[in-house]
């Protein structure tokens, strides 16, 4: 590693509650799970928690409750090295929380109630300007007021603090406002949302891509699940293909992706190498129940990769 990059989250913290089951249950039924498991989860403090297991100083920029769940969130974070200094607790909000229930191949169905997450604000990203200002990334999700994500990224350009922006979860924004970011990092239904165009085929994909590129977006990058992902640019196009593995839980394996990606990029590594790595970080994520939990320590990542590269 050339250097030890310095990322800020500005985003959610929640508390992930899992069903495991063989079925999901319709209107009125009852039925029994195969398993449960409880963790640390939200889309900001999943990112920012992939990049300090990576390697990366990490800081987090959020709000919790002030319960039980807010207290836990806390001492969670700074049992993995992140910097809570901008983690704002208030006492008449609940934590958010998300219910994920997964199926047996792995794929699963979330619902999130954001508590204090929407209740992070503008003056939230202010009051932590020193240490944004002094961030290699800054990474930005939708699990908090959109006017908190525009108020970051013009925060971020007006420092020139290279910004990365997952519109996630899936919803209408305003994209003159995202265009400042310098990544846009979305999977396909985010891309379908985003631009308000059908995403089923290839060739429609590539329509949403130049539209978001066309909206005034650098780069993009479109995560594909098991298909790898595509980096595009005004000039390129670029397919990074997948590293296969046996996914039992796909839950946080984009968060995985973005907060590897960022650490790659902060120590310096050419785009399309970053982006290959954030592939094989997030796929490993995949063979593992749980969202935090089943994140790589960077030493195992790196024995995985070069597994991976041996001939």
């Amino acid at each position: 590693m050339s250097k030890t990059p310095r990322i800020v989250v500005v985003g959610s913290a929640n508390t992930d509650l899992q069903f495991m089951s063989d079925t999901l249950p319709r209107g009125g039924e009852t039925i029994f799970g195969t398993g449960f498991d409880m963790g640390f989860g939200g889309k900001g403090a999943n990112q920012a928690v992939a990049a300090s297991l990576c390697g990366a100083h990490v800081g987090m920029v959020a709000a919790v409750g002030g319960d039980l769940l807010g207290t836990e969130t806390i001492r969670n974070f700074k049992s993995l090295g992140v910097d809570t200094s901008g983690v704002r607790v208030i006492d008449e909000a609940a934590t958010g929380a998300a219910l994920i229930l997964v199926e047996p191949d792995g794929e699963n169905r979330i619902i999130v109630v954001k508590g204090a997450n929407d209740l992070l604000r503008p003056a939230d990203v202010d009051a932590a300007a020193s240490q944004l200002a002094a961030a290699d990334l800054i990474l930005l999700q939708f699990e908090i007021p959109l006017a908190t994500v525009y108020h970051t990224i013009r925060f971020a350009k007006a420092h020139n603090v290279r910004c990365m922006v997952n519109p996630a979860p899936a919803l209408p924004a305003n994209l003159a406002e995202l265009g400042a970011a310098d990544y846009l990092i979305l999977n396909e239904t985010e891309a379908q949302v985003m631009t308000g165009r059908t995403s089923a085929s290839q060739s429609q994909l590539d329509g949403c891509v130049e539209q978001l590129l066309g909206s005034g977006f650098r780069r993009v990058v479109l995560t594909l699940g098991a298909k790898g992902a595509l980096l595009a640019s005004a000039s390129e196009r670029v397919h990074l293909p997948p590293f296969p593995v046996h996914a039992v839980d796909t839950t946080g394996a984009g968060d995985a992706f973005i907060g590897s990606l960022a650490t790659f990029l902060g120590e310096g590594l050419a785009e399309q190498e970053a982006v290959t790595r954030a592939n094989l970080y997030a796929a490993l994520s995949a063979t593992r129940v749980g969202t935090q939990k089943s994140f790589a320590r960077r030493d195992e990542f790196e024995a995985e990769l070069a597994r991976r590269r041996t001939p």
